[in-house]
């Protein structure tokens, strides 16, 4: 599979993993927009082909809230299929720094408009030899694009997280941290905050290898 890179290169294909107690939770192709070593930025966009739990897919595509919830179950007890989801709509764009708790991620439509911020509580990424791992725990913020307004979204559903043990007692204390730190970084309008991408979409679409690891 190759040595693991202390850095990727600009217009890189990288695969984002969130992956649970070793086994993968979804798998993601992506480019790769900066790699300082530190921070990371990364960029998906309509027609891109990722992997991601069926339950999860069916939720996507129906809305039906009894079917997010089981997704959470199957989660929690280590019982899920992988299947394909083709990434539509928005061009993503994610930021995330070693070490931290979340990744600030920006949406943009195909105008290249920003549509909205949206912060991501995850485990710290780990580079691997395709890209890296990471974790989603569940918690998300939704901010407006001029970063005037934002509200928590899916705080239930972390509650339920960790009930069922998918979020640890000290994982929790890290996203309590880390929401401050988020919150205060918008105030600011400073890190992550303070940028926006133009990705170029005359860059072939991302793909995920043939033989992607589970």
């Amino acid at each position: 599979m190759g040595p693991v890179r202390a850095r990727f290169d600009v217009g890189e294909t990288v695969v984002r993993r969130d992956v649970f107690r070793e086994k993968t939770w979804t798998a993601s192709p992506q480019r790769v927009l900066l790699d300082d070593g530190e921070r990371l930025a990364l960029a998906c966009w309509p027609g891109a082909v990722s992997l991601a739990p069926t339950d999860w897919i069916l939720w996507l595509r129906t809305g039906d809230p009894v079917v997010r919830k089981q997704t959470i179950h199957n989660l929690a007890s280590g019982r899920w299929r992988l299947g394909r989801w083709i990434w539509r709509d928005t061009i993503w764009v994610s930021s995330q720094r070693t070490g931290d708790y979340y990744g600030v991620g920006q949406f943009y439509d195909p105008q290249h408009r920003l549509q909205r911020w949206y912060v991501n509580f995850q485990r710290p990424y780990r580079r691997t030899a395709l890209g890296i791992d990471t974790f989603d725990l569940l918690l998300d913020l939704v901010v407006e694009p001029d970063l005037s307004a934002y509200r928590w979204k899916d705080e239930d559903e972390y509650t339920h997280g960790r009930r069922l043990g998918v979020i640890s007692d000290a994982e929790h204390q890290a996203v309590e941290r880390a929401r401050e730190q988020v919150i205060a970084l918008i105030d600011e309008r400073t890190g992550p905050f303070e940028d926006t991408w133009q990705v170029d979409l005359g860059w072939p679409l991302p793909v995920l290898p043939s033989a992607q690891p589970t």
